[in-house]
């Protein structure tokens, strides 16, 4: 069974290890994990939990194991969301990364947000293939999103709510 919940202070060591996970984190410029401290983890737990419900961190579990991780952050201004999800390679293809992302673009949702979007790696397919199962769209990135002088190197998708 799969459980998605709020991350909570007892989660932050499950957040650590998966972050510190190369195959989790290749895609997202760390090929070789994250390597975060005990205390730079505890400032982003007291940044999640000041953050909420304009952003929120969600733990994924099966059958009490931990899978990884959603996330989302809201742009007021643009009602707006960014999303992201990650999951250990044990918990791919199993349809817990729906699961896990879907309740993210709920929440989302339901605290504001109009439209939510994700920017993979051009070279994450299974990531794509993903989005697209859900409802995202490929479209270039709005203007907010990239600086001047910035070319993106990922891609922009999004969906509406409704």
């Amino acid at each position: 069974m799969i459980e998605i919940r709020e991350t909570t202070a007892g989660d932050i060591k499950n957040v650590q290890r998966l972050w510190a996970d190369g195959d989790v984190m290749k895609f997202v410029g760390f090929p070789d994990g994250l390597a975060e401290t005990d205390e730079e983890m505890q400032n982003w737990f007291r940044w999640i939990e000041s953050g909420r419900p304009g952003l929120n961190h969600y733990s994924i579990f099966e059958d009490g194991k931990y899978c990884g991780e959603s996330f989302y952050k809201i742009d007021g201004e643009h009602q707006s969301a960014a999303l992201d999800i990650k999951l250990f390679g044990f918990a791919r293809g199993r349809s817990i990364a729906a699961a896990g992302l879907s309740h993210a673009i709920e929440e989302a949702f339901r605290n504001g947000a109009e439209t939510v979007w994700v920017d993979p790696d051009p070279e994450n397919t299974k990531a794509i293939a993903l989005y697209t199962r859900l409802g995202f769209r490929q479209k270039d990135f709005p203007d907010y999103l990239i600086g001047e002088d910035e070319e993106p190197i990922s891609i922009y998708m999004e969906r509406h709510k409704g």
